[in-house]
Formats: C-alpha cells, structure tokens, sequence
C-alpha cells in the first residue's frame, strides 16, 4: 500500500470521527417527543417511563414534597395559595402516581412546546398535548394563518414563573391551572414578510393561565391542556388562542 493511501485513509476515518462528533449516531429507534404530562410510563412514551421510574426510590412521600414545595419553590414553579396546596394534596390521594416534581418540570417544558408548535403549525405536536375541543381552536387559528398567508415566530426565552393557582379533585378527573410569566419575543408577518405586528428584537412579557386535566379512571396517562386564557383579556399579546 503507497503512503498517500495510507494519508488518505486517515484524513477519511478523521472526517468520518468529526462528523459524528458534531451530528451524532442515529440508531434507528428515536421516537418522535412524547408528552411531557404523561402521569404512568407507557409502551410508546420511553421518556416517561423513565421520569416515573424516579419516584420509587424517593424518601418524602408526594404529599410531604407537596407541603415542601409550597413552602419553598421549586425553581419557577412555586404554589400560590393553601387552597391550591390542599388540591394539590387531594390529588396526591386520588392518584398515587402522581409526581408534583414530575408536573413541576413537565407542565413548563409542556407550555414551551405547545407556544412553539402553534407558532409552527405543527399540528400532530398540539393534538398528542391538548383535549378535542381545544384543539380545535388552535387548529382553526393555525388554518385561518395559512389562509391569509400570515407567519407567526414565537419564541420563549425564559419562564420566570410556573404558579399553581388552583387545584381540584372532581369526580374521576383531576385539574391543575397554572399561570405562566414568560419571556417571549413575537413577530407576526405577513405573506409579503413584512411585519404586522411584535418585535424581532424585544422581549415581551406574556402571561397566560392554563387549566390541565387528567383522567383518573381512564388509562391514558396524559395531563391535556383544556383550557387557555391570558391575564390581560385585552392584551394583543396573544401568542395562542383563548379557548374559554
């Protein structure tokens, strides 16, 4: 074998090394982003399963950690009131699954991604996270854009807080309305790309209340979104659609 082989073979396995450094090994088994909400693992959900495999080898039980976070925020998540904090622990009895460290990561990651999608249009992403009926609402709004030919880029930077401001026990079903501060910068363009309103370069804040549900006699493991409305009913600062 010639030397300039011999140099090619190893500038080849060089490339080859530094390509998959930067773009990663693709395995043939990636899934699609399940649902952050998903209260019990599932056979289609691995990052759930996952999450929930934690709980079992905590020591506070989920009412203690309840009380704790009510006492001292987790982060952005934080609980407003003890009428929220009594709901909350009436879930936990409900539902022996249910995870108020799991929720507290779980409902903002969820918020990120359902604002993200909407703006994107990303339909499948919105009907694996959001009940029938409110679903609906953000499919028209998306349909209404694509009609007019309106582009809507909407970006959080940051959740400053995620409050639990209510929290109930129903029959067999569970709700949890949290209110969102966020960082977020909005631009919706026409189909000339011009501007129609928001700022690429400003950072609004946006405000936003919404209610998730959850089966408790059903098999679904997901908390839906199923309801969404803003501080400022007012605001022009409307990044999804209200569904009330």
């Amino acid at each position: 074998m010639s030397a300039d082989l011999i140099v090619y073979g190893v500038i080849a396995a060089g490339l080859v090394f530094w390509l998959r450094s930067i773009l990663g090994t693709r395995h043939g088994d990636e899934r699609e982003r399940p649902n952050p909400l998903s209260s019990a693992p599932s056979e289609n959900m691995q990052g759930a399963a996952e999450i929930q495999a934690a709980p079992e080898q905590q020591q506070t039980s989920p009412s203690q950690r309840i009380l704790e976070i009510s006492q001292s925020p987790k982060g952005a998540f934080c609980i407003e009131n003890k009428t929220a904090e009594n709901g909350l622990l009436d879930i936990a009895k409900a539902d022996k699954k249910f995870d108020i460290d799991f929720f507290a990561e779980a409902c903002q990651d969820v918020f990120v991604m359902i604002v993200e999608a909407f703006a994107k249009g990303e339909r499948e992403t919105l009907s694996d996270l959001l009940r029938q009926d409110v679903y609906e609402a953000f499919e028209a709004a998306i349909t209404e854009r694509e009609k007019t030919g309106e582009k809507l880029e909407s970006e959080i930077h940051a959740i400053r807080k995620a409050q639990v401001v209510s929290a109930m026990v129903d029959k067999k079903m569970a709700f949890i309305t949290v209110r969102f501060l966020a960082d977020e910068t909005r631009v919706l363009r026409d189909e000339d790309n011009n501007i129609i309103s928001g700022n690429p370069d400003r950072v609004s804040e946006m405000i936003d209340i919404w209610t998730f549900a959850h089966d408790l006699s059903g098999r679904d493991p997901r908390w839906l979104l199923i309801e969404t409305r803003s501080e400022d009913p007012g605001s022009d600062n409307d990044v999804v659609p209200d569904s009330v």
